[in-house]
């Protein structure tokens, strides 16, 4: 006689969910937003009950969007210490900025040879970036997220998704700084010009100019990050 297979609602009966997943993901979210407006700035501690009664939810909640936050580079924790709003390093910040030129080199010096579809995504992203400066109601994590958007779209110029996901990890360990460096020099608009004149040297097929133009801007922006956060004496 056939053994009778459990019914699914039986198989994973002791599977269950403390909160809404979309109830962690919205906190992470208000958190996410609080940082990039400057609400809370590098190092202010993010207590969980105090998170919890201000936000509505249970600590577990606030525990969980915490951890999101800490995987993502915004925030870091510390035993004994708990949870924080990351504070930037100098070292690391110049480490971030020298890798990215790698990842992103390469797709500027693959400019001649990638799709059509690739191209055309740099322009999209510029013009995409290019509108958020010049809306009145562009939040600085919009502006955060179409400028690095753009600096993304050049490593898909190499038609590698290793070295995407690679860019990727990489922008969140920056995502803070630029944000603060943003509210506190508002320069989205000379970074916009910057961004567009890179790709008039693409299009005009200008690789090489194109190149040294990139890694003069790379490592501008590392100086010019550790400079406005005080990060260097």
């Amino acid at each position: 006689m056939l053994k009778r297979s459990p019914k699914q609602s039986e198989m994973f009966e002791s599977l269950t969910l403390d909160e809404p997943a979309s109830t962690v993901d919205r906190v992470a979210d208000e958190l996410r937003r609080a940082v990039f407006e400057g609400e809370l700035e590098s190092g202010t501690p993010l207590r969980e009950h105090g998170l919890a009664e201000s936000l509505g939810v249970g600590r577990s909640t606030v525990r969980e969007a915490l951890t999101i936050l800490v995987a993502e580079g915004l925030a870091t924790r510390a035993p004994n210490k708990g949870v924080a709003v990351a504070t930037p390093e100098a070292a690391s910040v110049r480490d971030v900025c020298a890798a990215r030129w790698v990842l992103e080199g390469a797709g500027v010096r693959n400019w001649l040879q990638a799709s059509a579809e690739t191209r055309r995504a740099v322009h999209e992203s510029l013009d995409a970036y290019i509108s958020a400066v010049h809306s009145e109601r562009a939040t600085y994590r919009e502006l955060n997220e179409r400028h690095l958007a753009f600096h993304l779209s050049l490593v898909a110029l190499t038609g590698s998704p290793r070295l995407v996901a690679m860019q990727e990890h990489l922008v969140l360990e920056l995502k803070l700084s630029l944000a603060q460096v943003d509210r506190i020099r508002r320069n989205a608009h000379d970074q916009a010009e910057d961004h567009a004149a890179l790709v008039r040297l693409l299009d005009a097929d200008r690789i090489h100019d194109a190149e040294r133009f990139l890694q003069k801007h790379l490592s501008d922006a590392a100086h010019d990050i550790c400079k406005a956060l005080r990060l260097e004496k």
